[in-house]
């Protein structure tokens, strides 16, 4: 990435045109972490966890350094005790959404990583005393409908503990939020970089300690850095540069592209199709949150990764 392109992050004086078109690029490269799992051979979650991480933050430290005008560390620092919360948080988001895709389907686990914002809600209700419109209430009844159609039906088709860890993920995810929330942090960056030191920290330790070892085949290794810089890193800072100019209620409906998206790339690379009830909960759930979006513009939700 240019040092120009990094420079607008500090700048909104782009179009909303751009800003749209920018948002609706980082869905593209978020939907990439399903087909990027389902290419890799060997690796397992916290293996993939462990050098994606790495690769994730080599690449935010960068971005974050020319962005402080090469003062990263304090940067980093500003992010504060709520950056490190919502950096663990998304520890807990990252390995179980790793996990979940290697154990269920893409579909099931992206539909249920969709259900994040209305988790935050919850939890920003609860925690922050924050006010839940009416709008919102029913679309979190008909979202439940539909993560409970897609829940009962993994049970039954054995993939119980692949759906339990996309919700999993999306606790993670709701946590980050409302982290950033409590923190009034504007800026996400330095708190991700925190979740990616961390997450090295921790999958390192569990691969030593497990026995797992960090030896992989190249192709592993290749696909999981691409990730890392791509899938994760890319993704974020062409959602933070287009945030700036589209309406909070907009970013909502155009990251829904993650979603749709990342079931489409396996069905079409690797063959991997959908069941009748995903496809029937995930809809539900996806009318959910397209409704909640829509009802209410002015709202300014943290991206689902």
């Amino acid at each position: 990435m240019s040092e120009t392109l990094v420079a607008r992050l500090e700048s909104p004086n782009i179009s909303y045109f751009s800003g749209v078109v920018l948002v609706l690029m980082a869905g593209a490269f978020w939907s990439s972490m399903g087909l990027g799992i389902r290419m890799i051979e060997q690796a397992n979650v916290w293996q993939i966890l462990f050098y994606r991480s790495i690769a994730l933050a080599t690449f935010l430290l960068c971005i974050i350094t020319i962005r402080s005008r090469y003062r990263p560390v304090r940067a980093i620092r500003s992010a504060g005790l709520a950056g490190a919360i919502g950096g663990v948080g998304l520890v807990f988001a990252f390995a179980g959404g790793i996990y979940a895709i290697q154990t269920t389907t893409v579909a099931n686990a992206m539909f249920l990583f969709a259900a994040a914002p209305f988790l935050a809600a919850v939890a920003g209700w609860v925690i922050l005393r924050e006010q839940v419109r009416r709008a919102t209430w029913v679309a979190m009844v008909f979202a439940v409908i539909g993560i409970a159609i897609m829940v009962i039906n993994g049970f039954a088709a054995g993939k119980m503990v692949g759906n339990l860890s996309a919700l999993l993920s999306a606790v993670g995810f709701a946590v980050f939020s409302i982290a950033l929330r409590w923190g009034k942090l504007e800026d996400m960056l330095p708190a991700v970089f925190l979740a990616g030191i961390f997450a090295i920290v921790t999958a390192g330790a569990v691969c030593h300690f497990a026995e797992f070892g960090f030896e992989l085949p190249r192709n592993d290794i290749a696909i999981v850095v691409v990730l890392g810089v791509f899938q994760v890193g890319m993704g974020l800072v062409l959602y933070t540069i287009g945030s700036r100019v589209v309406p909070a209620g907009e970013l909502v409906l155009l990251s829904m592209t993650e979603v749709v998206l990342g079931p489409l790339w396996v069905w079409i690379f690797v063959g991997e199709t959908v069941s009748f009830y995903t496809l029937l909960g995930g809809a539900i759930l996806m009318l959910a949150i397209a409704g909640n979006a829509i009802s209410g513009l002015r709202r300014k939700p943290v991206p689902i990764i």
